[in-house]
């Protein structure tokens, strides 16, 4: 076990008490205190540049599994070295296992591994049989491109012509993973640009259904959001129609009344129109056959077009809690921030601010019945693991 202890910021203590109470008061009234963190990883440790995209979920078992993507030799997108990597904490996130690849791709095919990077995890527990699945998008040649971009990514099934959707198991929590299965030729809309897992973490609903959050480019080239379900433990899968165009990384959570909550970054939403940028909403009664959108908008939840995270839990009293974590800024990413609603997304009251200076990319994750986990990309590191009583947020 790699014991990284919490770290407390002190940067802001000053010697005069005075200047002390005002600073915590203001800090207090925005929903900030001098909270722990845990370093998951800073740049260039691991024999790796940075890591990104974090993806954390717990098993039946109690154990938080993070993964993300390890790139070894940049910041930048695919096309590049990278492996989807994982860390395990079996004591809720106070220590963590040192980082590990688990779905990389080598040298496949004859080319070299910065022609074969794996990016964009999205990791799923089955509550029924405590098998976990982890997603991840590869791209396989196509140097210097971006699958998101013009021709990073064409239609077609074929490997070297379009990004694959890659998927690895684990039957013994996340100790050990099957080879990459390659479920893009089930999946995939021959026409479409694009089919991916979008960065997260899938759910279980009450009924055993796995969902997992997608997104894609359809037959234009334009992308869009949705989901995708199994009601058969993975074996099969149904992929259902747009959520919405011109959206990418999207989060799904179940609501009260057991419909599914599908929250989206909107690539409509730019800097130079900031005063407008606001999180995507809409909602589903059928796993993904209609949608329609939710009251909430566009209006609720600014954004710096980015990805965020959504989580649902049901209360001890039965009330359903959402779980909301992004950057809380319509321009910039910084003030990553938590939010609550007990309305179904509707109104979002209870706010805690965790990193004024930075946040991007984050999930979320219940920890126990009385304590959030974040792990988010953070001004301190590149990744941080933070913790947050419900009680902070009234509960």
């Amino acid at each position: 076990m790699n014991h990284r202890k919490y770290h407390h910021n002190t940067d802001t203590m000053k010697p005069v008490a005075s200047i002390l109470i005002l600073l915590l008061a203001s800090l207090t009234a925005f929903g900030q205190t001098d909270r722990p963190y845990v370093v998951i990883h800073r740049q260039g440790e691991s024999n790796c540049h940075t890591f990104r995209i974090p993806a954390i979920t717990i098993t039946n078992d109690g154990t938080l599994l993070a993964v993300y993507d390890m790139r070894y030799r940049s910041r930048r997108d695919l096309q590049g070295h990278m492996d989807i990597g994982l860390s395990r904490s079996t004591d809720g996130g106070e220590t963590w296992e040192p980082p590990r690849p688990i779905m990389d791709m080598g040298t496949y095919g004859g080319l070299p591994e910065d022609q074969n990077g794996c990016s964009d995890p999205n990791i799923l527990v089955d509550k029924a049989t405590g098998e976990i699945f982890v997603s991840a998008v590869w791209t396989h040649g196509r140097p210097g491109t971006h699958q998101w971009r013009d021709k990073g990514s064409e239609p077609g099934l074929e490997l070297g012509q379009s990004s694959q959707f890659l998927v690895v198991r684990s039957k013994d929590d996340g100790k050990s993973w099957s080879s990459p299965e390659n479920w893009t030729a089930k999946l995939k809309n021959p026409a479409w640009y694009l089919f991916a897992p979008a960065p997260g973490n899938g759910i279980t609903l009450a009924d055993g259904t796995l969902v997992m959050p997608s997104q894609g480019r359809d037959q234009t080239g334009a992308p869009f959001s949705n989901l995708m379900w199994s009601k058969d433990h993975g074996n099969t899968w149904t992929v259902s129609s747009q959520a919405r165009s011109d959206t990418s990384e999207c989060a799904v959570a179940q609501l009260s009344d057991g419909s599914l909550m599908i929250n989206i970054r909107d690539n409509r939403n730019r800097a130079d129109k900031s005063e407008t940028n606001g999180r995507a909403v809409s909602v589903t009664n059928d796993l993904g056959k209609t949608w329609s959108v939710h009251p909430s908008d566009h209006g609720s939840l600014p954004e710096p077009v980015c990805m965020a995270s959504l989580i649902s839990h049901q209360l001890a009293d039965g009330r359903t809690a959402l779980f909301f974590s992004n950057p809380n800024d319509k321009a910039k990413r910084k003030n990553m921030t938590v939010q609550m609603s007990l309305d179904d997304g509707k109104t979002w009251p209870k706010k805690i601010a965790l990193d004024e200076k930075g946040g991007a990319y984050s999930s979320l994750v219940v920890v126990d019945d009385q304590t959030l986990g974040i792990i988010y990309e953070s001004s301190r590191a590149d990744f941080v693991f933070q913790k947050i009583k419900f009680s902070e947020f009234g509960l």
